[in-house]
């Protein structure tokens, strides 16, 4: 199981020493939630703190577009230090497209879709992805509970990886702590994103540990 905190409940103003105590606990992915306002009700991170990240960091960005039509930013996020450029399918009309212009930069394409939305929109595009984000609340705010019927949605994504043959992470965003993440891992989960639940210790190997199953 891959590690993947989400920097939208780090100390903002201990950015720089955040990032090396996420370096020193082994995570796998930093994820990097993008809000513009419109498509959800918040806002958050844009580029050029990302280019910031990414000048003193190795580790994997896993950026998330939670924006309305996201072509319009992709290159930009690119640019800025992305390896992976997940988007909603809820906020495009050419989800299509969108994921050939994430490859046509040299990124990692991931797409996602709300807890709302039914699992069978994915299917067309799902040969074409390296990550599946399986948003199990609301997106737009942390500290929300966990939806549990989105546990079915990582089951059917693993199903449909296994019988097709195909290689796509899923991975997991919305209330993850030391009891979700076993129902996310049962079901086929590859990569669980925490927030609160992950910063709220003082060590993060513990959460690391813990949330790896170890």
């Amino acid at each position: 199981m891959k590690v993947a905190p989400s920097l939208l409940s780090c100390d903002f103003l201990n950015l720089q020493q955040e990032i090396q105590r996420l370096e020193a606990a082994g995570i796998d992915y930093i994820h990097f939630d993008v809000m513009d306002g419109t498509f959800v009700p918040n806002i958050s991170f844009a580029f050029p703190l990302l280019n910031q990240i990414r000048a003193i960091t190795d580790l994997t960005i896993d950026t998330h577009l939670m924006v309305q039509d996201p072509e319009r930013y992709i290159e930009a996020f690119a640019n800025a230090g992305s390896d992976i450029i997940t988007v909603h399918v809820e906020a495009t009309n050419h989800i299509h497209r969108a994921i050939q212009q994430i490859k046509a930069l040299g990124k990692k394409a991931g797409i996602t879709l709300n807890p709302g939305t039914p699992i069978e929109s994915l299917v067309p595009v799902l040969k074409d992805v390296d990550l599946v984000l399986v948003m199990t609340v609301n997106p737009g705010f942390g500290g929300q509970r966990f939806i549990e019927s989105c546990v079915d949605k990582i089951q059917f994504l693993n199903d449909f990886r296994q019988n097709n043959d195909l290689s796509y992470e899923i991975e997991v965003d919305g209330g993850v702590n030391e009891t979700t993440a076993t129902l996310c891992s049962n079901a086929g989960a590859d990569v669980l994103v925490a927030g609160s639940y992950f910063f709220n210790h003082d060590d993060l190997s513990i959460p690391t540990a813990i949330l790896r199953g170890e």
